[in-house]
This record gives structure tokens, sequence and C-alpha cells, in this order.
């Protein structure tokens, strides 16, 4: 029981970086390879939500500690997220990303069509002084 044991273990840590990172890194250039353009959003879409992920680990790292089953839980996610019969970072870019980034992009594209809205244009407008302001001095 302990060589099985010690091999289920090894096994276990290692089907996290292949899970995670070599079969989406080997899938993400295929991906870009090939001439359709589902495959890329899957491929991008798995690798914002991945770094977000981590992202979100890395600042809960001392309370994910406490959790025992984290680990599992996170496996599992990313082979939801990876998989290809799931299709789950796609789904999750979708239904809870895109629309973030769209409303963000609006706003971008409406300061740069609308510059005398700008933050910029405004604090410049505010430091510099007018040709009135400079004869006073």
């Amino acid at each position: 029981m302990g060589k099985l044991w010690t091999l289920i273990t090894q096994l276990h840590s290692i089907a996290g970086p292949v899970v995670t990172l070599l079969y989406p890194l080997y899938a993400s250039v295929v991906a870009i390879e090939s001439q359709s353009k589902l495959d890329d959003e899957q491929w991008l879409a798995y690798w914002i939500i991945y770094s977000f992920l981590s992202l979100a680990e890395m600042v809960f790292q001392p309370v994910l500690d406490w959790i025992p089953i984290w680990y599992d839980v996170k496996l599992l996610t990313v082979a939801w997220l990876v998989l290809p019969q799931f299709e789950g970072a796609s789904y999750l870019y979708e239904r809870f990303v895109r629309e973030h980034i769209r409303k963000y992009i609006t706003e971008r594209e409406h300061l740069q069509y609308h510059p005398q809205q700008s933050k910029k244009k405004k604090f410049v407008e505010f430091v510099t002084p007018k040709k009135g302001d400079q004869e006073a001095y």
C-alpha cells in the first residue's frame, strides 16, 4: 500500500502542471496554427480566467491554506476550463467577463472620440495658465 500511495501522490502532483499549463500551452499553439477562430477564443479565454484564478489564489493564499481540499477543487475546476468537452473557459468568459470588458472598452472609446470630456485634458487645462493669467504676474 505504501508504494501505491506514493505513486498516487506523485501522479497527483504531476497532474496539476500538466492540466493547468502543459496541455493548455500545447492546445494554444495548435489553435494559433489552425484556421478556426473558435479555438483561439477558447484558449484566450482560458488564459484570461487562469490568470485571474492565479492572482486570486496568491491574494487568498493564507485562507486557502486552511482548506485541505483546495488543490483538488482547483484541479477539477481547471480541468473543466480546459477540457474541450466542456469548454468551461469560453462559458465563463461569455457569461461573466465579456460584459465587464465591453463596458471598459465602450468607456475608453467614448473618451477617445470625445476628447473634450477626457480627464487628462481637463487636468492639463487646469494646470496650464491661461493667456490672461500670465499677464497678471
